[in-house]
């Protein structure tokens, strides 16, 4: 079961957004970053079991912070939110391994929805 979800998005209101649209009655424990450079520490030393991650960031951008954690631990679970929805950025983010991309705006349907993809490839995986 999934517990410590890692949000990273430079937009504070996007990241409380996401978080409104989780489901309410699971106690999630959720670690917040602003670029994909802090996701990448966080994600090194609180290794959570889930990531949502925001494509154009400053410092280090999620494409390029999707590809650092995959290399770090090929299990990891990140699911790309982001409002751009080109084929090529799609395309990229699935071969570096994202589970899979979330709309921007996220609706709280399409967030349950990728809350239970994202169970079911942590079961599927176990503990990471």
């Amino acid at each position: 079961m999934l517990k410590k979800i890692l949000i990273v998005d430079d937009s504070p209101v996007a990241r409380l957004i996401l978080k409104k649209c989780l489901p309410q009655d699971r106690d999630f424990t959720f670690l917040d970053a602003g670029n994909g450079q802090e996701g990448v520490e966080i994600f090194e030393k609180e290794n959570p079991d889930l990531v949502f991650m925001d494509l154009t960031m400053p410092v280090m951008n999620g494409m390029q912070a999707l590809e650092i954690i995959k290399k770090k631990n090929n299990n990891a679970l990140v699911i790309v939110v982001t409002a751009d929805i080109q084929s090529k950025s799609l395309m990229e983010v699935a071969k570096l391994g994202a589970l899979m991309v979330l709309k921007k705006p996220p609706t709280q349907e399409k967030a349950e929805k990728a809350i239970r993809k994202a169970e079911e490839a942590f079961s599927e995986r176990g503990s990471i």
